[in-house]
């Protein structure tokens, strides 16, 4: 299937910009690039939207917790942002996370883990494994049943909420009832997949910005460890349910279908959707090509499911 025309439009109109390659920028002047393009959404609403800073040894790690109108104790939902574990912040997340509380509903926990290069591997998913055990001890403060915790993120999130499954799993809490994971990273130690060379230029991420990520957060020797590709497991077993999506134009496609297979493979209930004529990013993208919001409506009817143990 070709590229809807809406995507089509969208890439015309970013070319038009002109503007180096992410992969020939600075750092600093890529992180100020994504939060320009993934500005905060306070017109999405929600209940109560709080920034708070949690304490895990020495360190400190700031979340963003959104809050749904009602009662509750409401379901949560660990919310991991994108960007390669070098850029993105609690506001280029800000929109997926108040639609998640909204839509699902559930409280959001938007962590804003420590970023590469400044940070290389393991600081993200050692911080994002820490705030989401944070949320399950504290559930209390946040209006949250611990029992109904759920991961989620998009490319590097997609990627740290699947190590985070793991580390949970393997550290013995939190207990996690469902993994989310978008257009997911899952395999730093080849880049040999048909996605990547098929997909590698012309759908604004390309195989050259994965290596520019790749280079400033893990060493050749980490991409093979499992907290880095989480595909490189050798044990994916006993892992929560998982729903697993993925853009047809993307270099990243074929590495999340495999995590998703090995998944099945493992006995894990997994659910899989490839969305024709999308390119990486859908999830940021419903306003500026709408046919993308379906993908958005999937993974948040998928959180429903899991949060009512169907």
């Amino acid at each position: 299937m070709a590229l809807i025309p809406e995507y089509q439009t969208f890439i015309d109109q970013l070319a038009a910009l002109g503007g180096p390659p992410l992969s020939e920028m600075s750092v600093s002047a890529a992180r100020e690039m994504f939060r320009v393009g993934y500005p905060a959404r306070p017109d999405i609403e929600v209940g109560l939207v709080e920034n708070k800073t949690i304490q895990v040894g020495s360190r400190e790690i700031p979340i963003r917790a959104y809050t749904p109108q009602g009662e509750g104790p409401f379901p949560a939902t660990m919310m991991f942002h994108g960007g390669g574990w070098v850029i993105g912040d609690l506001d280029t997340a800000d929109g997926q996370s108040r639609y998640i509380c909204r839509d699902t509903p559930c409280v959001v926990v938007s962590v804003d883990y420590r970023l590469a290069p400044e940070y290389p591997f393991p600081a993200a998913p050692e911080d994002c494994y820490e705030a989401t055990r944070w949320v399950f001890q504290n559930s209390d403060k946040l209006n949250v049943d611990p029992n109904r915790i759920a991961v989620t993120g998009d490319s590097a999130g997609g990627n740290l909420t699947a190590v985070v499954a793991q580390m949970a799993r393997d550290r013995g809490d939190p207990p996690l009832v469902f993994q989310w994971m978008i257009y997911p990273v899952t395999n730093g130690s080849t880049f040999d997949t048909q996605s990547y060379a098929d997909n590698a230029e012309g759908y604004m991420l390309t195989a050259a910005s994965m290596h520019w990520f790749w280079d400033f957060y893990a060493s050749k020797t980490d991409r093979s460890h499992a907290h880095a590709s989480p595909l490189c497991s050798s044990n994916l077993s006993n892992l929560p349910p998982a729903y697993v999506q993925v853009a047809q134009y993307d270099p990243l496609r074929d590495e999340g279908i495999q995590y998703a297979e090995a998944l099945s493979k493992a006995g894990v209930a997994t659910e899989l959707s490839n969305y024709r004529g999308f390119i990486h990013g859908f999830i940021q993208h419903t306003d500026s090509v709408p046919p993308t919001k379906v993908a958005l409506e999937d993974g948040c009817a998928a959180l429903r499911k899991a949060f009512q143990g169907e």
